[in-house]
């Protein structure tokens, strides 16, 4: 069987390597009350929001985790709105230095939200800054170096930092101690995602059948980002086609067109189901032969590609390695009839 080689950046279903903020700024919601989904994430932020305004003090720093595209951004946009304070985004690649984030911290005024993204990869000697800001606000700087050392404190205004990661095990201790609340999201069901699409729809002026919306919801891997790509995608198809109500014939189209099935498993997760059934007898193969065999990235196979399919049971995680299960099986058995 030839493999053909296709990257994450490829692929449509990815949720991750979206940065396109105001692209996707009016899909976001408004408020708490059109945030659908993760209730009990909500609960806990709506309390903290509350709290913050009645003492008149900075909200509580907030770890976010779980797979990407599922709110998280969202959820800090919200919560600086409902603070009437300013959000400052950063990506945690991107602070290369001590300097980057300390004029990032030194520019913040009282109750403004600092957001991070992929909080996890930022390095050690950057993340030691965030020790002595967080806790006491204040910046602890050592000028020079051996004997003529010495310390130097910078005051910053009171602050909420909310760091976002897709692996919060990569964490440090000390840096995770100091998070007040962590809070996980978890996929959406599809009912939720059904409700997001049926919201979404109306936002981008698109008439949108009962069925076609269950069938773009059950495809969106119970992740609000990849629905909202499908949306706009379907919503391409039918203009072109001169569609003014869309319905699940057409979503169907539209899907056969991007390569994704009635599970929602495009290109590379049916190689990957693939690879393991035809090259390793259905399993068990360890990662890193597995990665080898689709050239891909380990990590970009543990955090892109394998979070749905352990979650809808395509794939199983055993002490030996990776193994497909029947429902995977019966699966490639269904597409190639």
């Amino acid at each position: 069987m030839e493999i053909d080689i296709e990257t994450s950046s490829d692929r449509f279903l990815s949720p991750e390597g979206s940065r396109d903020y105001k692209h996707e700024e009016r899909l976001r919601p408004n408020n708490f009350d059109e945030f659908i989904g993760q209730k009990r994430v909500i609960d806990n932020i709506d309390v903290m929001v509350k709290s913050s305004n009645m003492r008149e003090q900075a909200m509580d720093h907030v770890l976010l985790s779980g797979p990407p595209g599922l709110g998280k951004t969202s959820l800090a946009m919200l919560i600086a709105n409902s603070l009437n304070s300013e959000l400052h985004v950063v990506s945690g690649p991107a602070i290369e230095k001590k300097g980057d984030l300390a004029a990032v911290l030194t520019n913040l005024q009282p109750r403004d939200v600092l957001f991070i993204d992929e909080i996890h990869r930022m390095h050690i000697s950057v993340e030691e800054i965030l020790y002595s800001a967080m806790e006491d606000f204040r910046l602890d700087i050592v000028i020079g170096q051996g004997p003529s050392a010495r310390t130097m404190q910078i005051e910053v205004a009171p602050f909420t930092l909310i760091g976002a990661t897709t692996r919060s095990g990569l964490l440090s201790n000390p840096l995770r101690d100091r998070f007040m609340a962590h809070l996980h999201f978890d996929f959406y069901h599809a009912e939720e995602l059904g409700k997001i699409i049926q919201n979404n729809s109306k936002k981008l002026d698109v008439e949108l059948k009962d069925d076609a919306r269950l069938e773009m919801a059950k495809c969106s891997r119970g992740t609000p980002r990849i629905a909202n790509r499908i949306l706009r995608r379907v919503r391409d198809f039918a203009l072109v086609e001169g569609k003014s109500s869309i319905g699940s014939e057409h979503v169907k189209k539209s899907l056969d067109l991007m390569d994704i099935d009635s599970s929602g498993l495009d290109r590379m997760d049916r190689k990957i189901l693939t690879v393991i059934k035809d090259y390793y007898n259905c399993g068990p193969v360890g990662i890193e032969a597995l990665c080898a065999t689709l050239a891909e990235d380990r990590s970009t196979i543990e955090d892109v590609y394998e979070p749905f399919l352990l979650k809808e049971g395509f794939v199983l995680r055993t002490p030996r390695g990776r193994e497909i299960s029947q429902k995977a099986k019966d699966h490639l058995v269904s597409i190639e009839i």
